[in-house]
């Protein structure tokens, strides 16, 4: 396997991970589907969304792949009146990563970070390695602190 720079930087932070292979389907980049690949319950599989607020610009959420991201709890956690996904198109040019390999580790700027408090109920959760077919198992609470992230109700209730 090729290291990420995800990899990479849990390595130089020294976190510990396991990775996660499986063969992408582009009829189908969901998280579920990628958490029936990796045979994994997708409560601990988290997909990496990226949205643009109307006063405080782009914010990354992490979020259970089953579950629905929540763009009026989004904003309060922001502080931003309204927050929409960023279009699919703008995704590679704003965070180095592509639909279906975006991880919150190693994007090209450091935006604001959130993740779902359910992050909590487990000792372990799986995020994108940052390509596509690669997931990467991690501690939460180490990949909060290493990325700085602010925990919060993410998700459609």
């Amino acid at each position: 396997m090729t290291k990420t720079n995800a990899m990479r930087i849990l390595d130089s932070a020294k976190i510990d991970y396991t990775p996660y292979e499986y063969i992408p389907d582009d009829n189908d980049l969901t998280g579920v589907h990628v958490a029936s690949q990796i045979g994994l319950d997708s409560d601990f599989v988290f997909k990496t969304l990226v949205a643009r607020g109307d006063k405080n610009g782009l914010s990354v959420f992490c979020i259970p792949c089953a579950m629905e991201l929540d763009l009026k709890k989004c904003a309060r956690v922001t502080g931003d009146k309204k927050i929409e996904l960023l279009p699919v198109k703008e995704l590679l040019t704003n965070t180095g990563y592509i639909r279906g390999g975006c991880s919150p580790i190693g994007m090209k700027k450091q935006y604001p970070t959130y993740i779902d408090e359910t992050c909590q109920l487990f000792d372990k959760i799986t995020v994108s390695a940052g390509i596509k077919g690669c997931q990467l198992l991690l501690n939460p609470e180490e990949l909060i602190s290493l990325i700085g992230m602010t925990v919060a109700d993410l998700t459609v209730s």
